[in-house]
């Protein structure tokens, strides 16, 4: 059976009804993620959460942190965030000036920014910090002994897959594992990186599992794009080699003639200059240039989103819940993606999208070749993708299972 057959045939070709839906981890429905619903909620007592952040980049992690940013204090906790790597978190994230202070380390051990934290953390009368890095870990667990505060770690990539760095893995999963010893609680993202914290030894009662969040987002109109025999395919991240860019170049090459049905946008800079040559010099010998296009940056994700018939993360390893993923669902962009980490917790092969084989150039190729063969299974899988979205992973489920944590550690 094809994949399109397949999709029609699970949805027997009637509209998909959005409707409210079980919470991905915890419960929940549609009425949480009403910014006028969470105000229902009454706190007899505000709490300060200091988030130590890195800071540097503004990616996946770090739209995590500003959603927290966002939505935290409907939940009674004021959230604050110090960057120790800083970069470009301060000046996108849109939070108030207030809210973030930069107080950077000199080098990987500079243990010297420990006390100027610790102050931080006094003057803004905070009651919990809430670390997001090995780095920002280790930190934490001196600035918590020093002042005596509890603190809570958020696991949103394996630490020993994070990178295609095998020395920089190692010493941040040594770092990881030394600074949590002390941690009174731990967040992971998806359920696969909570089995991974169980496997080294981490008690289950001091881990949540809370999937990441996106804000809901007007949905684009399938049925506008029926007649379109083009296809605007986009991959959105930060473009590093884990992110798996060349693979997904080479099964554009593998498509034949399918090949002049799409177009690749690539959104989002590059880690190093140097590997955005390599990547260019990939696509000349390929022969892609009237294929691939390079739109850099963009502030707004769900603007771009839109003008997308899929989102393709072709990640080789070392993905938590990639927060363009569900970006793509709020939107109604069906997702193209491996099967890696947290990925297949959200995307559902044929429903939402298709799942190709990691590090699979052949098995992706055929994904693509599938997915753009039927305008009228993606049509269903659009309504599907909101669906999904809107069925458990907002931002104000995100940001209330995140204060409920705090709760339970400040008592």
């Amino acid at each position: 059976m094809s994949i399109a057959s397949s999709i029609l045939n699970s949805t027997h070709c009637n509209p998909v009804v959005l409707r409210p839906s079980e919470s991905y981890f915890f419960g929940g429905n549609q009425s949480e993620q009403n910014a006028s619903s969470q105000n229902s909620e009454v706190w007899q007592n505000r709490a300060t959460a200091l988030h130590l952040i890195n800071g540097e980049h503004f990616s996946g992690a770090e739209r995590v942190q500003q959603l927290l940013g966002r939505c935290l204090p409907k939940f009674g906790i004021d959230p604050h965030f110090v960057c120790i790597k800083p970069g470009k978190f301060p000046e996108l994230c849109g939070l108030d000036d207030d809210q973030v202070c930069s107080i950077g380390m000199n080098s990987r051990f500079d243990f010297g920014i420990v006390r100027r934290i610790a102050e931080h953390a006094v003057d803004i009368f905070a009651d919990v910090l809430h670390a997001h890095t090995p780095r920002t870990a280790m930190i934490a667990n001196f600035v918590s002994k020093r002042c005596k505060l509890p603190w809570v770690y958020h696991v949103h990539s394996p630490t020993a897959r994070d990178s295609t760095r095998a020395v920089i893995n190692h010493l941040n999963d040594w770092v990881e594992a030394f600074s949590l010893r002390n941690a009174d609680h731990i967040i992971t993202v998806s359920k696969s990186l909570r089995r991974e914290m169980l496997s080294r030894g981490h008690s289950r009662n001091k881990i949540s599992a809370i999937a990441n969040g996106v804000t809901e987002q007007p949905p684009i109109d399938p049925t506008e794009r029926t007649a379109n025999t083009h296809w605007r395919l986009g991959m959105v991240a930060l473009i590093r080699p884990r992110k798996g860019i060349e693979v997904l170049l080479e099964a554009i090459a593998k498509l034949g003639d399918d090949r002049k049905r799409i177009t690749l946008e690539v959104i989002g800079g590059f880690e190093t200059a140097e590997y955005e040559l390599s990547v260019k010099s990939l696509i000349h010998r390929l022969g892609l240039e009237g294929t691939v296009n390079f739109r850099g940056f963009t502030k707004d994700v769900p603007a771009v989103m839109r003008t997308l018939d899929a989102m393709v993360l072709p990640s080789l390893f070392g993905e938590g819940m990639p927060m363009v993923v569900l970006e793509a669902l709020a939107c109604g962009v069906p997702v193209i993606a491996t099967k890696v980490e947290g990925t297949p917790e959200v995307v559902r092969d044929r429903r939402e999208g298709i799942l190709a084989e990691p590090q699979n150039a052949e098995s992706l190729a055929d994904a693509i070749r599938n997915f753009i063969s039927c305008r009228e299974a993606w049509c269903q899988m659009s309504a599907l993708a909101v669906q999904r979205h809107r069925g458990g992973f907002s931002d104000w489920n995100m940001a209330k299972k995140t204060a409920r944590v705090y709760r339970k550690m400040i008592g």
